[in-house]
This record gives C-alpha cells, sequence and structure tokens, in this order.
C-alpha cells in the first residue's frame, strides 16, 4: 500500500505527500458528487436546502476525521428521505433536527458500547428491500415534479394520478427534467476522458445552461435562506412514544447503513479495514453536530463511498476535504444553485430512486432462497411505510431462518432385499412431526427397517413420534435398527436421560482433506521458541517430548511438529472410526485395485477416488511410468507390484493415473534437460520415452490444452499399453478377468477424467471425459469400484 494510514493523530511527511498525490484529486470528485446528491436528498426529505448541504459538510470533515473507515464518505442519504419527511410533516423542521441530534447521541452510546457488529446480524436482504422501496417511493414523488405538479402523499396515490400527470401539457419544466434524465443515461456511455465529470453534475449543468440560453419558464431553486438562517434545535411536541420511537428509528437506519456500507467499502481497496465500533460513534457525533446545525441525518453512502475508492482514496482526509468543499461552496458559491431548475432537481432523485432498485442484489439473494424477504419489504415500504416495511421484512427473515433450523429431512426407500433404509436428517422439533410420522406410516408393516439418526437436536413431540412408530412397527412384526450418528438423542431420551442442554450441535471436525498450511493452528511456544511436540508410541499412548522448529535447526520449518501433530489427531479423532474396519483387515488384504499414480505430493488416490483402508493396492512413481517387460535400465519395483497385485491378491482392475502439469512430462519436453544434475531421475526418465514418441506422432494439440497437458494424457495411455508387454496381465485382460482404466486428474479444476484407449482411436491420442459428465459416444467408461459413486 503507498499510504500509511496507521497513525491517525499525525501526518507524516510521506502520507502528506499520498494525501497531495491521492487524497486531494478524490476529494475533488467526491465534492462534485455530493453537491447535486446533497441539494436533491434535501427536497426529498422536505427539508431546508441549506440543510443538505450542512450535513454534507458535517458527514465529511466530522465523520471524516473521527471515523473508522478509510475511504467511506458520510452525507444525507437517500434511504433516510421518507423517515425525515415524515418528521418534518409530524414535528416541523427544528423538532426534526432535534431527533437527529438525540439520534447521534444513542449512536455514540452504542459505539461506545461496541455493539457495532450487532447490526451485521440484520438480513442485507432486509436492508437492499428497504433501499429499493425507499428509491421506488421517491421516484414515483418526485416524477410528478418533473412533469410540472405535485407529489401527492404516498406511493399509491402517486402511482394512481401518475396517467392523469403524464397527460398533461407542461411545457418546458418537463423539458429540462427530461434533459436531466437523459444526460444522466448516456453519460457513462460517452468516452473516458469525458466522464471525468460526475454524471449528476454534468446533468444538472446541461440543464441550467439550456433553461437559460433557451430562455425557458421553469422553477429556481431558493437557498436564499440558508447557512445565516440558523435557528436552535427545538424539542418535538407530542406523545414521548412517538418520539422515541422517532429517535431508535433514525439511530439503527442510519447506524446499520453505515455499518454495512463500511463492510461494502472494505472490499474496494486494499487499505486497512474499519473498524466498526469506531465507525459507529463518529457518525453519532456527526449526527449530533449535523442536528445542532440544523443539517439532515448523516450516515455513510454507498454512492459517494464508491466513487471515493475508485477515485484513488488512500486515507480518510479524501472524505474530510470533501466536507471542507461542501463548506466553502456553501459560503462562498450558494448564489449558483439559484441557476438549477427545480425539474432537474427532480429528475436527478428520480434517476436515484430507480438506481437504488438494483437486479444485482436480487440475484445474489436467489441463491440463498431470500427473494421473498426482499419483495415483501419493499412492497411494505411502497404501499405501508417504512417502518412497517422493515418490520414486515425483519418478521419473514426470521420465519424463513426458523423453518431453515427446523428444517427435517425424511428420505426412505427400499433395498433390494425387502429392507427399508430410512434417513432422517436435521433438527426433530415439533415442527417436523406431520411430516416425520407420514414418511414413517407410509413404510409396509412387518418389514426390517434401518434408521439412521443424523440429527443434532429432537423435541419431546418428535421422540414420542419416533418412538410410538418405531413401538407399533415391531408390534406388526417389523423390526427396527435404530443407528445415530451424531449425538444419541433418541437413546438418551428412550433411556429417560435428561436432555441437557436444549441443543448440543456436533463440533464440527477439521477439514482432514486439506495441506497442513490450510490447517495449521497456532501453538504455545516455550522458552527459546520450541513446540511442545509429544512422541506418540505405536499403541497410540505419548512418549517423551521432542523439539520443534527451533530445536531441530530444521529448515523445513515446521514439517516434523506437523507431521506428529497429524498424528496425535489421527489417534484423537480418525483412530477410533477406522479402528473396527481395520481390525477385520489386519491378517488379511484384498483390494480390488492395483493403483498406479504419480508420487506428485498433490494426487490423493483415496480422496480423488472415494475409496478407503484395503481397497487399492498403490504403487507411486515420479510420472506413473510402467516399464516395458525387459526394458533398461531395468525396473524390479514396479514389476514386483504388478506380479503381485495379479498373481497374489487377484486385483480385477489396474488403473494408472496421470494428473494434469506434471513435472516428470516436462522433463520430457525439454529434452532432459531439467534432469541434468540428477543423474537417477535421468535414467528412470528414459522409460518414459515410449510417450514422447507417441506424442510426436500423434501431431497437432487438443483443443484448449497445451502441448505439456496433452502428453500427461497421451503417457497414462501408453502406460497401460506398457502393462500388456508383462504376460500375466496379458493374459488376464485377454480372458476378460482384468480390466485396464486410464485416469487423468485435472489438479485446478479438481476433476477426474476417463481416459479412452481403445483400439479404435486411429492416432492413438486420448480423448476424455469428466466424471459425472455425460460421456461421448467415443469415450468409454471406466469401471468403478462396486458401491463407490462417481466423484
Amino acid at each position: 500500500m503507498g499510504t500509511d494510514t496507521k497513525s491517525d493523530s499525525s501526518t507524516t511527511p510521506s502520507s502528506f505527500t499520498s494525501v497531495l498525490r491521492h487524497d486531494l484529486p478524490a476529494s475533488l470528485v467526491v465534492f462534485l458528487v455530493a453537491v447535486p446528491l446533497c441539494l436533491g436528498i434535501a427536497v426529498a426529505s422536505g427539508a431546508p436546502l441549506a440543510a443538505g448541504l450542512v450535513a454534507g459538510a458535517v458527514g465529511g470533515v466530522v465523520a471524516g476525521l473521527l471515523g473508522g473507515s478509510a475511504v467511506q464518505v458520510s452525507g444525507p442519504a437517500a434511504g433516510l428521505a421518507l423517515v425525515v419527511a415524515d418528521l418534518v410533516t409530524r414535528y416541523g423542521w427544528r423538532a426534526t433536527c432535534m431527533i437527529t441530534l438525540m439520534a447521534g447521541g444513542l449512536q455514540l452510546l452504542l459505539g461506545v458500547f461496541r455493539v457495532a457488529r450487532a447490526a451485521l446480524a440484520v438480513s442485507p436482504a432486509v436492508v437492499h428491500g428497504m433501499l429499493a422501496g425507499v428509491g421506488v417511493v421517491i421516484a414515483l414523488s418526485q416524477l410528478h415534479v418533473v412533469l410540472g405538479g405535485a407529489p401527492q402523499s404516498s406511493a399509491v396515490e402517486n402511482l394512481a394520478e401518475l396517467p392523469r400527470q403524464i397527460a398533461d401539457h407542461h411545457g418546458p419544466p418537463v423539458l429540462a427534467g427530461l434533459l436531466t434524465i437523459a444526460v444522466l443515461a448516456v453519460w457513462t456511455r460517452l468516452p473516458q476522458r469525458l466522464r471525468v465529470v460526475p454524471a449528476p453534475l454534468a446533468a444538472l449543468a446541461t440543464a441550467s445552461v439550456t433553461a437559460v440560453v433557451l430562455g425557458w419558464d421553469v422553477t429556481r431553486i431558493d437557498l436564499s435562506v440558508g447557512l445565516s438562517g440558523w435557528s436552535a434545535p427545538a424539542w418535538p411536541l407530542g406523545d414521548w412514544h412517538g418520539i422515541a420511537t422517532a429517535v431508535l428509528l433514525v439511530a439503527l437506519l442510519a447506524g446499520v447503513e453505515s455499518l454495512l456500507c463500511s463492510v461494502a467499502v472494505d472490499k474496494l481497496h486494499d487499505g486497512r479495514r474499519a473498524d466498526l465500533d469506531k465507525e459507529l460513534t463518529a457518525q453519532g457525533v456527526a449526527n449530533m453536530v449535523s442536528g445542532a446545525l440544523g443539517g439532515l441525518p448523516v450516515a455513510g453512502v454507498i454512492v459517494r463511498s464508491t466513487a471515493n475508492a475508485r477515485a484513488g482514496a488512500r486515507s480518510r482526509w479524501s472524505a474530510t476535504l470533501h466536507g471542507v468543499w461542501i463548506l466553502l461552496f456553501a459560503l462562498g458559491l450558494g448564489w449558483s444553485v439559484a441557476f438549477i431548475p427545480m425539474e432537474a432537481l427532480a429528475a436527478l432523485l428520480v434517476f436515484i430512486g430507480v438506481q437504488m432498485v438494483n437486479v444485482g442484489h436480487v440475484r445474489n439473494l436467489r441463491g440463498h432462497g431470500e427473494v421473498p424477504v426482499y419483495f415483501v419489504t419493499l412492497s411494505g415500504v411502497v404501499l405501508l411505510g417504512l417502518a412497517e416495511g422493515v418490520l414486515l421484512g425483519l418478521g419473514l427473515a426470521a420465519l424463513l431462518a426458523l423453518r431453515r433450523l427446523t428444517w427435517v429431512t425424511v428420505r426412505a426407500v427400499p433395498e433390494a432385499d425387502g429392507r427399508w433404509h430410512v434417513l432422517i436428517g436435521g433438527s426433530l422439533t415439533f415442527l417436523g412431526v406431520p411430516r416425520l410420522t407420514s414418511e414413517l406410516c407410509a413404510i409396509p408393516a412387518g418389514t426390517a427397517v434401518d434408521l439412521d439418526l443424523n440429527i443434532d437436536f429432537m423435541d419431546n413431540a418428535a421422540f414420542e413420534a419416533v418412538h410410538t412408530w418405531r413401538q407399533n412397527h415391531e408390534r406388526g412384526g417389523g423390526t427396527v435398527d435404530i443407528d445415530e450418528i451424531h449425538d444419541e438423542w433418541y437413546a438418551m431420551a428412550a433411556s429417560g436421560a435428561r436432555m441437557f442442554p436444549a441443543k448440543t450441535p456436533p463440533v464440527a471436525p477439521d477439514r482432514w482433506w486439506l495441506p497442513w498450511s490450510h490447517r495449521r493452528r497456532r501453538r504455545p511456544m516455550s522458552a527459546g521458541g520450541l513446540i511442545p511436540v509429544r512422541h506418540v508410541s505405536g499403541d497410540g499412548a505419548p512418549g517423551g517430548g521432542v523439539p520443534g522448529d527451533g530445536a531441530t535447526g530444521d529448515p523445513g520449518g515446521p514439517a516434523v511438529p506437523d507431521l506428529l501433530a497429524g498424528a496425535r489427531e489421527f489417534h484423537r479423532r480418525t483412530a477410533p472410526l477406522v479402528r473396527p474396519v481395520l481390525h477385520g483387515l489386519a491378517r488379511k488384504q484384498e483390494p480390488s485395485h492395483l493403483f498406479i499414480t504419480c508420487a506428485d505430493s498433490r494426487i490423493v488416490p483415496n480422496l480423488i477416488t472415494a475409496s478407503g483402508p484395503g481397497d487399492l493396492f498403490t504403487v507411486r512413481n515420479i510420472g506413473n511410468l510402467v516399464p516395458r517387460r525387459g526394458a533398461a535400465p531395468a525396473d524390479h519395483s514396479v514389476a514386483a507390484s504388478i506380479e503381485y497385485a495379479t498373481g497374489v491378491l487377484d486385483v480385477r482392475t489396474i488403473t494408472v493415473c496421470g494428473h494434469s502439469g506434471c513435472g516428470a512430462m516436462a522433463a520430457l519436453l525439454d529434452g532432459g534437460g531439467k534432469a541434468a544434475e540428477l543423474p537417477g531421475l535421468g535414467h528412470w526418465l528414459r522409460h518414459g520415452a515410449p510417450s514422447l514418441a507417441r506424442f510426436v506422432s500423434t501431431g497437432g494439440d487438443d483443443a484448449g490444452s497445451g502441448p505439456l497437458d496433452r502428453l500427461c494424457r497421451v503417457n497414462v495411455i501408453q502406460q497401460l499399453e506398457n502393462l500388456r508387454t508383462h504376460p500375466e496381465v496379458d493374459r488376464r485382460v485377454r480372458a476378460g478377468r482384468l480390466e485396464l482404466v486410464g485416469l487423468y486428474f485435472d489438479i485446478g479444476a479438481a476433476r477426474v477424467h476417463v481416459l479412452d484407449h481403445s483400439p479404435a482411436s486411429a492416432d492413438g491420442a486420448p480423448g476424455c471425459s469428466a466424471l459425472g459428465v455425460r460421456l461421448a459416444p467415443e469415450v468409454k467408461q471406466a469401471v468403478l469400484p462396486p458401491g463407490r459413486h462417481e466423484q
């Protein structure tokens, strides 16, 4: 990062230079974006125009200096316009300023008590639905102003009145508004050099200049009562319950919008992450100051914050300076606002309102099943009001969350031997009892049932339903074998044990298949930087301690501690699970497959084949090579493994598995240059010469793959042919007792492909098809082990 933002209280020479290079230009861009929006939001809120400029200046300077986000910009927010408009109508403007001041005090207290992250518990579907609803209401009301009329008291009335408003002829005012919308719509399609000027400023300037030049009779903005017309906030008159509700609503809406904006803006820059409690405190102070000075409520605004980040801002000085520019504009250039037609400003608000209905948010919510929450909130805000719409959205979100938490999966499947296999998963509560009993009662009487309970909770109603069904089924001559995968909820309830606590979800196991580097935890360091690691004896009992990284001086770092920690993890978690299986395999192995693959550390045969102990007899070497019988230099290791697998273990399949980006194949393509300093490797790679010759003879690359990956696949086919040079393998293949399979593992895509090695392949080039995808007619599908699923 080019800017040091660690120090908030002082500006070093290097950071001062960064402010001049990055933050100063960005602040000017944000200032040009902010001024039209401040004026427009003031109009939509029914507040004095100067209140928007005051809020913009205070939000920039106060929230910018004190805030916890590096590039977030605060000011009047369109999402609060409906609340403010309602408060102005109900209590008057001066009382609304007092409500803003008190809401800021509440935000300050919440920030001091460090509860900012609790705001992130609000469903984004509710927030986006609320903003979309506000946008619809603003667009509908301001569209009447664009058409030369006046907005109605509600969105429904605005919508009903719109046809008559459109039918009337309004002359130049409508042209000013339509011109503004046209400029806003086409501005993003103009060349980059023209888009240096922000679209809102360009649209208002175009409409203003056109109105002056053509002499249009439009409504002018009146800023005569500017900053000099300040008056102290007044206490709102009315029921204190309503006042308290208004304070709470402003504080929470402004706070949540600011915090969500901070989280979103963090994704747009590489600087320090936002301190949400500090940001909420700063927003509280800014609202207190804005309310005291006669400004609108302040919140973090995503439009200005995005513009700030894209303009290259590096620190909070950009937001602060933008507030200074707004203040200077209000004091020195406020008179220029009088040239802006009110219809143009209303058109800007219509455009902003439409943009607040973001279709991208709907797409993101669709995959999580939260679209109904979005549209219910939107509809509630438009038809009923802001608070009502938010409450409806929150209620629906809570109901959907409760439904997900209590959702139960019941699947009953008849087996070939006449038994029934029933799987019940989820949280078993009284809400799932109707479906549970319906599925269980559909099982024929007198049958043998294997019931798997994969649940994390079972209340009394669910237990009674399962237990009663079991008793009735067994009375009818059937049998029920219950296997509980997690906690023994059913067994404990049946024995009369107390189920406490009410819910004990199982501890999620470590993702054992991840590399150590992805799972490594912090280990407590002892004196001298040693990591205490204990020896593990053959029976799993801990022995004496061994030093870690620092003690051994091993340049490999934490390799030994990782290995021993992994052994301890095996004894603690995995050994109890696999011990019964391994106990049965201890005397004899009966694998069905010989699996020949590369020694590459990224290839884990049991992982990519979903196999377990006793399934695969594995041979690994560099390049997954199978030397031809009698080849020089002689290799007895692979030949011995093949003889033992076929002659003693009687395997039914031999699989050769290559992979993408194989280093051995890269060395072959390089002509052996990479192995020049490794004589043993050079001798071994001579067994890859037939693969290289086959690759050269087959010609060009496959579409979408380079020469290296194509050689990796050709090499697999060649090794399958090399296997046929071993007499026992060839005899068993001809007799139909052994099948040869070629696999290719694409590491980057984590995908296993089956390679076609049939004689019908004229050019010898291997075709391939991903497992789990419909295979092409010319591609043979590998025979997987019985009971194994394609991965």
